[in-house]
This record gives structure tokens, sequence and C-alpha cells, in this order.
């Protein structure tokens, strides 16, 4: 393999592109290579061109958000080789930038999915075989607990395998660095440089997991760090008192949806206070098949039918539900007719923002230097009321890592305290005892603030009216599209390529007044034409400023084979701003078609 010759992104890291990749030849490396077993997999195949060119035309991707991908056996796919040869990368890494160190150490955490364990295990052994202690845990655990693991036990990186909200074919590999964030481009870029020099066959190091064990390299833990780790998100309650006077007034539905989230979630919600909270049976107990959903992502209101059927039954106030790492966390209020409505991760954290800081504003805990953290792709109503409260909201690329990155920022530095951070995609953060979002103390969060907003007489859907009617109507929208393949890859590229070299000067019927390239890091003047530097790193996006304060946003994802859209939207009422949005969806339309 050659020298990689690729510009690191903030999003991706592509490896291996399908031009340099001999296929056929690759995937008669595999066949040489595995063991009996395995190879039954891609003897099954061994007459379909398409399927043989999607497994090994290039290497699965390993980048800042790590690794993603379906599960079998090929090079674009998960699968202990794959794993293995990640891992080698992760440890040689913290070998080069780790000089003299003999007492290296990473912790592991894995999910429900299909072989999970078995992916978390492999990394252990190859992590023990390189003189890197692993520290495991004894079950599945939620990412953000990974997240505290990491600065908890001093370790110099982390590893957690999932495959967060993705459907049951998918399983991950994200890796952590000694901040407990997920790695950035540097370092990102370094454990890639390590992945191509080694050899997936024979050129990773490798032990027994049970003599790992017994010699101590491998180290199984038990519950003490989720205890810890509760305790700090517990710190996060704002108003405790009101909880205990009050818990059981408020009624509840949860759901981890076949997840992560069913204990350490259950534990803090009796810990605070509330006990009446009804979990749904049906997707209670762990299962990789993800058997009563589509795809376990609470971000679709499909997955909460049967959440919904038990919320009317026992005429619940709220239902919440964890994806199956536990970093993002969906609701469902009721309107004004009773229903049960499902909030967009942007109106979700527009509550948690809003009552936060009013609460801590209140209570005279708001820090005089605090700042919020929100996403360029997350609603701009956040500037209105970090503004109204007098904190700073600072802006940063999509990805929880570069929200990690400021809060490390600011304690490294001591200027600045960080309260409160969230991106459009369900996933939120109050405190700095984990890095990554967290839907444990989201879930805290959420429940404590329906039950303040309930004693006064108002519901979430209430009180998110009334948000909007103190700073604006606020709209948005993401339109998610899955290009899968070789061919998926050239759409989404061309799609890129076509509104980068030709913006339209006319969105949604609004003047395009700005166009922002994060690519380029230029930000043009559609009118002057002048150009100034963006500050932010570089990443493949693609900002519209519209007239009115509106917004438009295209990128690649950095985990899925999908290309997504963003509208940030507002108006001076609902019809303005639907009427906008239908606009808006038309030129969509036209650019993905």
């Amino acid at each position: 393999m050659g020298p990689n010759n690729n510009i690191i992104k903030t999003d991706k890291i592509i490896k291996r592109s399908a031009d340099l990749m001999d296929y056929l030849k690759e995937y008669g490396h595999w066949l040489e290579n595995l063991n009996t077993e395995e190879k039954k997999e891609l003897e099954k195949i061994k007459n379909n061109d398409a399927e043989i060119k999607d497994r090994f035309y290039k290497a699965l991707e390993f980048g800042t958000a790590g690794l993603r991908g379906v599960i079998g056996m090929g090079l674009n796919r998960m699968n202990v080789y794959v794993v293995g040869q990640a891992t080698q990368g992760l440890a040689n890494q913290l070998i080069k930038t780790n000089p003299g160190r003999n007492d290296l150490k990473v912790t592991i955490a894995y999910d429900s999915r299909h072989k999970s364990d078995e992916f978390a295990k492999t990394a252990a052994c190859v992590l023990a075989a390189n003189g890197i202690k692993a520290l495991i845990f004894s079950e599945l655990k939620p990412v953000p607990e990974l997240s505290f693991s990491v600065r908890y036990k001093k370790a110099d990186a982390g590893i957690a395998v999932t495959a967060s909200h993705n459907p049951a074919k998918y399983n991950g590999y994200k890796v952590y660095g000694n901040d407990g964030a997920q790695l950035g481009p540097e370092l990102a870029s370094i454990v890639l440089d390590e992945i191509e020099k080694t050899d997936i066959f024979n050129g990773v190091k490798k032990c027994d997991f049970d003599d790992a064990v017994k010699s101590g390299m491998i180290e199984i833990m038990g519950d003490e760090v989720e205890e810890v780790y509760l305790d700090r998100v517990q710190e996060q309650c704002i108003n405790p008192e009101l909880i205990k006077e009050k818990g059981e007034s408020l009624k509840f539905v949860y759901t981890p949806f076949h997840g992560t989230g069913n204990k350490p979630v259950r534990k803090i919600l009796d810990r605070v206070g509330f006990k009446n909270v009804l979990v749904v049976k049906e997707q209670e107990l762990p299962d990789g098949d993800f058997p009563t959903v589509k795809s376990p992502n609470p971000e679709n209101k499909e997955g909460f039918k049967i959440a919904i059927e038990l919320a009317k039954k026992n005429s619940a106030d709220l239902i919440i539900g964890t994806d199956p790492d536990a970093d993002r966390v969906g609701i469902l209020v009721k309107d004004k007719t009773g229903e049960y409505i499902n909030l967009t991760g942007n109106q979700t954290g527009v509550l948690l923002c809003e009552y936060i800081l009013s609460m801590r504003k209140e209570l005279g805990t708001l820090p005089r230097d605090g700042f919020v953290v929100k996403t360029i792709v997350t609603t701009n109503i956040i500037k209105k009321i970090c503004d109204s409260y007098g904190i700073e909201m600072k802006e940063v690329l999509t990805g929880f890592k570069f929200i990690g990155e400021k809060i490390k920022e600011a304690e490294e530095s001591g200027k600045g305290t960080y309260v409160f951070g969230f991106e459009e995609s369900y996933g939120y953060l109050a405190g700095t005892y984990a890095r990554d979002k967290d839907a444990v103390v989201a879930s805290m969060l959420i429940a404590e603030m329906a039950l303040y907003y309930q004693e006064k007489g108002l519901s979430l859907y209430d009180q998110l009216l009334n948000i909007y009617k103190k700073y604006g109507y606020y709209k948005e929208e993401v339109v998610s599209v899955t290009m899968e393949g070789i061919e998926g890859l050239d759409k989404i590229k061309s799609i890129m390529d076509n509104i980068r070299k030709n913006p339209p000067t006319i969105f949604g019927g609004k003047n395009v007044l700005a166009v922002r390239d994060y690519k380029t890091s230029v930000r043009t003047d559609v009118k002057t034409g002048e150009t100034e530097k963006i500050t932010l790193p570089e990443s493949n996006v693609i900002y519209l400023e519209l007239e009115d304060g509106n917004n438009f946003i295209i990128r690649p994802s950095g985990t899925e084979p999908k290309i997504k859209l963003y509208c940030l939207l507002c108006g001076k009422d609902a019809a303005e701003t639907e009427a906008l949005a239908l606009k808006v969806r038309e030129d969509i339309n036209k650019i993905i078609k």
C-alpha cells in the first residue's frame, strides 16, 4: 500500500480509493487467509461480482468518527480483522507518541450489537499483545460512560464498539483520546497512517484473552466506574429538592431500544426521585436484532409505536427513548390535542438550554464567564437565548468531539466555564465529567424540566411555544438521503462538486447573501464578491446564508453513506416559516434528483 496522500478531513478520512484497489485480488487474498468457517461467507458470493466489489474495492474508512460499516467479511466490512488492524494502528500511535512509557492503558466499552463483545475482546487482545493494558467493561455500557472512564482511569485512550443508531446490520468502532473526546484530525491521521502500514493478517499482534487476564494485561472493570459516573451525572441535577418532593407526580415512559441505556438511565432516574417510570418491556433487554424497530434511532417516531401505546394506556406525560449506545435521546410530548408528537433534536436542545440557563440564573449558579456550544448545523435560536442570559455562544463544526475540544480549551486556559452543549442530532451534555454527548444526563434533565413546568401548569409543548413567542419562530429540518455503494459515493461527490462550483443565488425563494465553503475555508459575499477566512477547521461542508436569518447547509455524513441537508429557518409565525420550508424542500429535491 502506498503512502497516504489524502488531505485529512474533520468528518472522515478516506483510507484507500476505489481506483487504487484491485478488488478481485483482495478477495482472493482473504480467501487464502481465512479459516474454513470464515471462508464460507465469501465463497457464497464467488459469482456475484457486484457484492465482491462492494466488499473489497476499498477499505472501511477510518477517521475522526472511527470505523462504521456493515458486519461481514471483507475490507469494507466490520469484522475481527478490520478491528484488529485498527487497534494495531492505535497501539502503534500510542507507543509512537508516548516514547519510553511502559504504563500505557486503554479503556474499552461495547454495546448490544451483534459481535460487539467479540470486537471489544479482539481490541483488548491486540492492545495487550503490544504491551498496552486494556481495561474492558464486564458488560455492555453506554458511550458517555466510556468517555468518563478514560479520564477517571487516567487512560491514554478509549475504544467504544458501537454503531450508535444505525440499523442492525451495522457495527462500529470509536476511538477516544486521553481527554475523553473522540480523536481529533491530527491523532486520527497518525492512527490512519499506522493502519495503512499494517498487514491485516500478518501485521497484527495477538494474544489469548484469558491468558492476558491472568497476567494482568487485561483488566475486567465492574460496577465501580458506573457508580462514580452516575454520581457525576447526578451532580448536574438543578432542582433536586423539587424532584424529591414532587417526582412521583410525573408519569412517563422510557425505552432503551434494546440498548445500553436500560440500566444507567433507570438508575439515575430512581436515584434523583423519579419513581413513576414505565419501561417498554418489549424493548427493555439488549438485542442486536432490534426486533421491534426498523432502526433503533430515537429520531424516528415509528420506533416509538409500542411506547406510545403504553403511554396512552397509562396517560403518561412524556416519552423518552435512548439509542443503543445511549449517547442520543429523543422525546415525545403531548400537544394541545393530547396527541404524542416527537420533538426534533433542535427543539429538545432549545428547551434544555432555556431551562438550564433560566434556572441557574434564578438560583445564582450561572457562571459569569459561562458559555454554551452548538454545531454549525444546529438551530440559531440558541444565540438569542444565550444573549438574553448574558452567556457566550460558541459555534463548532459538526461532531461532538469539537464541543469536547471547547471544554478542554476552557479548562486548560482557565478562560470560560462550560454550561451546556448540544447538536441537532439528538446529542446533549451538561457538565464536564464526559466529553461526548450523554443520553443519561439528558434523560434526567428532560424529566426534571418536564416536572418543573408541570408544576407551573405547562407541558413541554406549551413551554416550547412560549420560547418561540419570546425569541421568534424557528423551524429546522434535516433531510438525509442514503446513497450506498460506489455509485452512491460518486453521486454524493457530484452533488457537492456541483453546488460548490455553481452555488445558487436564490434558495427557497430567498436571496443567498453569502456562501461559506468549509473545504476551502472561505466565506464569499454574493453581492460584492468579497471573501474572508473561516477560522474553523477544514470540512466538506457548504453553508448558504439566506435573507432574514435563514440558512441552508449541505454535507456528506461522516458515519453513514448519506448526504445530509439542513434547513435552519425562521419567521414571524408558524405559517410563514412553513411556507418557506415548502419552497426550500422543492429546491432540495432539485439538488438530490
